[in-house]
């Protein structure tokens, strides 16, 4: 599952093309990006909706997200490319 950074829309390209060509299934979420809150709810939405174990991947701000919505038992790892890995009560700004 991709979760991109901010201000951007979800990612595209051919990333995802090998990855399906590859035989993965990949879920793109699209974070509505008015609050770190709302995009770990987007991500978590689309957890839930997927069937068996999930690799979130984040790029930038999107690390943030993955880092909140990764406690969820469906996730069996984490994947930051260029992205905030933010400790227990750390934020990007800080």
């Amino acid at each position: 599952m991709l979760v991109h950074g901010g201000f951007v829309d979800g990612p595209a390209g051919r990333c995802v093309q090998r990855l399906r060509k590859d035989g993965y299934t990949v879920s793109i979420v699209q974070n509505p990006t008015t609050s770190l809150i709302d995009d770990v709810a987007a991500t978590r939405q689309v957890i839930a909706a997927s069937s068996g174990p999930v690799i979130l991947v984040g790029h930038s701000y999107g690390g943030a997200v993955i880092t909140e919505a990764g406690n969820d038992p469906k996730v069996v790892g984490l994947v930051y490319i260029a992205a905030f890995a933010l400790d227990k009560g750390e934020s990007s700004q800080s």
